[in-house]
């Protein structure tokens, strides 16, 4: 297997047609050509409609669809798609308890869906990641999972040259696709081992814990922000508590509370990601979060979000039945 993963590539068309499915099959061919892996093709458009048309057609074939911000009104509809992505933007309004019941909703009627379904806050147009990506105008951006470049390094800078080199190439090899927005450099890990991007800073710091207090993760993000040829999109540290199965372990010792992903996220990341909540959590404790997240987002400029997910069924000191080969189960702590 490559280390060079390419974890989406996503096309953004204010008038979606069907023909984007091909240009995204033919970018594939490219980049597997010069020895990439590339895990997933994506499609994101404001035209709902559209969108849910084409997602009856073509997520059973693999790929995966998104609307970016939705109205209140239309998120029934969305929950009860394929595999449609979509986000609710709280930027500028007065938050209460109407927002909260959005995502308890989702848990009650289709609590797979949480997956797809995240609250954000300044969030920047043309990221390829969803449940976050927002369209700005056409054309495609790149998303990596760079972590995998980590293998056989002993210390970030060696990492992170790997990664610019691997950014360099992918803009030479599009520099004449006037349709390429960019990349966003953003790092995304996935399950454990060389994917895990704890699995990388425990080698180096030693624990996670005696990691968050060094400028580990202020260095990357650095890097990334300001060595990327063509960034787009968010260009933060994502720390995907259940998708980063180290980072799971690391949530069951005690190690990655609400708190220290907030305090992690407003420094270097991009918010609360694939976090677990129980049925049974407070909707006023999650408002308050909401509310926080707002007003830092909003005090220091920066781009957040906030992505709780549930298996509908477990409830706070339950372990969790996703059955998702995306998220890992966890018992299930109090926010």
């Amino acid at each position: 297997m490559s280390n060079k993963i390419i974890r989406t590539i996503c096309y953004f068309q204010k008038e979606p047609n069907e023909e984007v499915f091909q240009k995204l099959d033919n970018l594939e061919k490219l980049f597997k050509e010069k020895g990439f892996e590339v895990q997933t093709k994506r499609l994101n458009s404001p035209n709902i409609s559209k969108v849910i048309e084409l997602d009856n057609i073509y997520a059973a074939k693999g790929y995966f669809l998104s609307v970016g911000s939705a109205a209140k009104e239309e998120v029934i509809k969305l929950s009860n798609s394929n595999n449609i992505a979509f986000n609710i933007n709280l930027t500028n309004k007065p938050l209460d308890l109407d927002e909260v019941d959005i995502l308890f909703n989702i848990i009650k009627n289709n609590s797979t869906k949480t997956f797809n379904f995240t609250y954000v806050f300044n969030n920047p147009v043309s990221s390829p990641f969803f449940p976050a990506a927002n369209y700005g105008r056409d054309g495609f951006s790149i998303g990596l999972q760079p972590t995998n470049l980590a293998e056989g390094c002993t210390e970030t800078k060696q990492w992170l040259g790997k990664m610019k080199v691997t950014w360099t190439e992918i803009t030479q090899l599009l520099a004449t696709n006037e349709e390429f927005i960019g990349i966003d450099s953003s790092i995304a890990p996935f399950r454990a081992g060389n994917s895990s991007l704890v699995n990388f800073i425990r080698k180096l710091s030693g624990t996670f814990e005696k990691s968050v207090t060094t400028n580990i993760y202020t260095q990357i993000t650095e890097f990334i922000k300001k060595e990327n040829p063509k960034p787009v999109g968010l260009c933060g540290l994502m720390f995907p508590c259940l998708e980063d199965f180290e980072l799971t372990d690391e949530y069951e010792k005690g190690n990655f509370s609400i708190e220290r992903n907030i305090y992690l996220s407003l420094h270097s990341g991009v918010g609360i990601d694939t976090y677990p909540i129980g049925i049974d959590e407070k909707p006023e404790r999650v408002l308050e979060i909401l509310k926080l997240i707002q007003n830092l987002s909003n005090k220091f400029k920066k781009s957040l979000s906030a992505r709780f997910v549930s298996d509908g069924k477990s409830k706070i000191g339950e372990k969790t039945n996703f059955k998702s080969k995306y998220l890992k189960d966890t018992i299930i702590k109090p926010l």
